[in-house]
C-alpha cells in the first residue's frame, strides 16, 4: 500500500510531493492512469490541489496528459531509455568523484546506512528494491555537495524511476550489489578516479539489459 498521506500546510505542495514520491516509488506505474476524484478522495482532499498537482507533474514529465482521456503515468520509449543512461553514466561518474573528494563522516555514516538497507531488501520486493535503490545513488549525490549537480540529478531520477518500474529487470542482478559496494568503497577511500570508474561501470552493466527489455539491442 502507498505510504499514508499527512496533510500539510499548503496542501497543494503536500499534494504534489506525495503523488510524485508514489509515482517514484512505483505506487503508480508506468501506463497507468490516474483519476483526479479518486486521487482526492483517497489523500482526504478536494479535486483543486490534485489538478494542480497533476499539472506539475505533467511539466514534470512524470505524467501525461490525453485529450479526453486524463492522466496517466508516462513510459519511456526505447530511445529516451538509451539517451537516459549516457547521461546517467556520466553524472554519476561525476557524483561519486566529488562524493570521494567532497564527503563528510555523517555522509559516510549515511551511504553506509543506505546500502545496508538496499541489503536487507526482500529480493522479490521490486518496488522496496527500487526506492532503496535510487535512495543510496542520490545519498551519493549528497555527498558530492554540488548544488547544480544535485538539481540534474533530481530530473535524471525520475527517468530513472520510470525506466526502472517499467522494465523490474535489473535490481536483483548479481552485479548490483558488487557494483555498489564498489562505489561505496572508493568513495570512502576518497579515490576519486575509482569512485568515478566503479559508478560509470556499474551503469554499463545495467543499460544493456534495459534496453534488451525494451525491445533493442544497444550499439556496439
Amino acid at each position: 500500500m502507498p505510504s499514508a498521506f499527512e496533510r500539510p500546510s499548503l496542501v497543494r505542495d503536500g499534494v504534489y510531493d506525495h503523488l510524485r514520491r508514489a509515482v517514484l516509488d512505483g505506487d503508480f506505474l508506468p501506463g497507468e492512469r490516474l483519476g483526479e476524484a479518486e486521487l482526492g478522495a483517497r489523500l482526504g482532499v478536494s479535486r483543486t490541489p490534485v489538478r494542480e498537482a497533476v499539472m506539475r507533474l505533467t511539466q514534470d514529465g512524470l505524467l501525461v496528459a490525453e485529450a479526453n482521456k486524463g492522466v496517466r503515468v508516462r513510459q519511456v520509449s526505447a530511445e529516451e531509455a538509451c539517451a537516459t543512461y549516457v547521461v546517467r553514466e556520466e553524472l554519476d561518474g561525476l557524483a561519486a568523484a566529488l562524493a570521494a573528494a567532497n564527503h563528510t563522516a555523517g555522509d559516510a555514516r549515511q551511504l553506509r546506512e543506505a546500502l545496508a538497507r538496499l541489503g536487507a531488501a526482500r529480493e522479490e520486493d521490486y518496488r522496496v528494491q527500487t526506492r532503496l535503490d535510487l535512495a543510496f545513488h542520490a545519498a551519493v549525490t549528497a555527498a558530492a555537495h554540488n548544488l547544480p549537480l544535485a538539481e540534474l540529478a533530481r530530473g535524471l531520477e525520475q527517468r530513472v524511476a520510470l525506466i526502472k518500474h517499467q522494465t523490474r529487470t535489473y535490481n536483483a542482478h548479481p552485479d548490483t550489489a558488487a557494483g555498489h559496494a564498489a562505489i561505496l568503497a572508493a568513495v570512502l577511500a576518497r579515490d576519486a578516479g575509482a569512485a568515478r570508474e566503479a559508478a560509470r561501470r556499474h551503469v554499463r552493466t545495467f543499460a544493456p539489459l534495459v534496453l534488451e527489455n525494451l525491445g533493442v539491442r544497444p550499439h556496439a
